[in-house]
């Protein structure tokens, strides 16, 4: 009687430990089963920022008067500006460069203006629409004998925006559900359930500008989620 119900504790205890060998081998199949799914945000905002450099040019042999007149253009260009609403703090005015051309090694025996002069007089603020609305009046200063020249890119006008950390959280939160829902789309057709997050990765925010549009800027961010298949 002792002999039989050793037998059949040790029968049990085989087929037990049989199954929790099973349970533990499909566990561990069921873990190399997921899907990499992506999710996107998008947001489209207005640039908070602006960099608006003023630049011109002075060419002269004569280098005291062309420092009068540097000046002086200097001068009408703060003034345009300040009576267009500018603030003192958002105007910066830096040191003209002075190209002394008879000075290079490429310098040629024709040149009639020894001496060439750029400056720039930049605009820094946050009120995007009022300075593009000043943009606009340029055509002011050509009247008072300022050309502005901003086709080089170093004079181009930069727009920023500084607020991304307040999109953050949600840009995030929708991409996350965004991935969800590609993976729950992609169990459904695979005849299985969606477990949890095996692993997940946010990329980095991006911003982008339309050359014809730089003040309206797009930004974008991609998550990367692994989900468990059961």
């Amino acid at each position: 009687m002792k002999q039989n119900l050793n037998y059949l504790i040790l029968g049990i205890s085989i087929v037990l430990g049989s199954y929790l060998i099973y349970c533990g081998i499909n566990n561990y199949a069921q873990k190399d089963r997921f899907v990499s799914v992506k999710g996107l945000a998008e947001r489209e905002v207005l640039a908070d920022k602006v960099v608006w450099p003023l630049s011109f040019n002075e060419v002269g042999n004569n280098m005291g008067q062309l420092y009068e007149l540097i000046e002086t253009k200097q001068q009408t260009i703060v003034n345009f500006l300040k009576e267009n609403g500018i603030k003192d703090d958002e105007i910066t005015v830096s040191a003209p460069s002075v190209l002394d051309r008879l000075a290079q090694q490429w310098a040629q025996d024709n040149v009639r203006e020894r001496y060439q002069t750029s400056c720039t007089i930049t605009v820094i603020s946050s009120d995007v629409p009022k300075i593009m609305s000043i943009m606009k009046m340029q055509q002011e200063l050509l009247k008072k004998g300022v050309a502005i020249g901003g086709n080089s890119y170093e004079n181009q006008t930069e727009y920023q925006y500084t607020n991304l950390n307040s999109l953050k959280p949600e840009m995030i939160e929708e991409a996350t559900r965004n991935a969800r829902q590609v993976a729950e789309k992609f169990a459904q057709d695979a005849d299985c359930d969606l477990g949890s997050i095996r692993n997940a990765s946010q990329g980095q925010f991006s911003i982008s500008e339309d050359f014809t549009t730089p003040h309206i800027k797009k930004v974008r961010v991609v998550t990367t989620i692994d989900y468990y298949l059961k």
